[in-house]
């Protein structure tokens, strides 16, 4: 089942229990899907790997979002934007486990035959495609450089 259609069931689900909070982060959920599925250019059916793009956006949103009001004093909106942060998580994939990572890194590595930093593009390209919706662009990168730079 698509994650627009999960979200939906969710959806009607929390509007029947009245959770008012969950209720608003279901729908920004199903907003930013709708702007993904319906742009220009885009396929009229998203891809799960799309969505799942789309939602790791909208996690990193609400994380930033958090720390900016959290800077600003102003806890009340950043457990708003934590609460969301959480509700867009029940939907993505489980990120796969530190070991998992260095591995499949390590494989991307030697298929490539990267050996040092200047290398770190060739390796960055085939494991951000490998890994979408897995984990995080930044956990990826700061690995590749660790074991490019030979920390690993």
């Amino acid at each position: 089942m698509a994650i627009l259609e999960k979200v939906e069931g969710e959806i009607k689900e929390a509007l029947k229990n009245k959770q008012k909070q969950r209720l608003e982060a279901l729908r920004s959920i199903k907003t930013a899907l709708w702007k993904a599925k319906t742009e220009k250019g885009a396929n009229q059916q998203l891809s799960e790997e799309k969505e799942v793009q789309v939602l790791q956006k909208q996690l990193k949103q609400r994380k930033e979002s958090a720390e900016v009001y959290e800077q600003q004093n102003r806890s009340d909106l950043a457990e708003a934007e934590r609460n969301e942060a959480e509700v867009i998580n029940e939907f993505l994939p489980e990120p796969i486990s530190d070991e998992e990572l260095t591995s499949i890194i390590q494989g991307i590595i030697e298929e490539t035959g990267a050996s040092s930093m200047k290398d770190m593009g060739k390796v960055m390209g085939i494991a951000n495609r490998q890994l979408a919706g897995k984990a995080e662009g930044k956990v990826i990168a700061d690995k590749v450089k660790s074991m490019l730079s030979g920390g690993e």
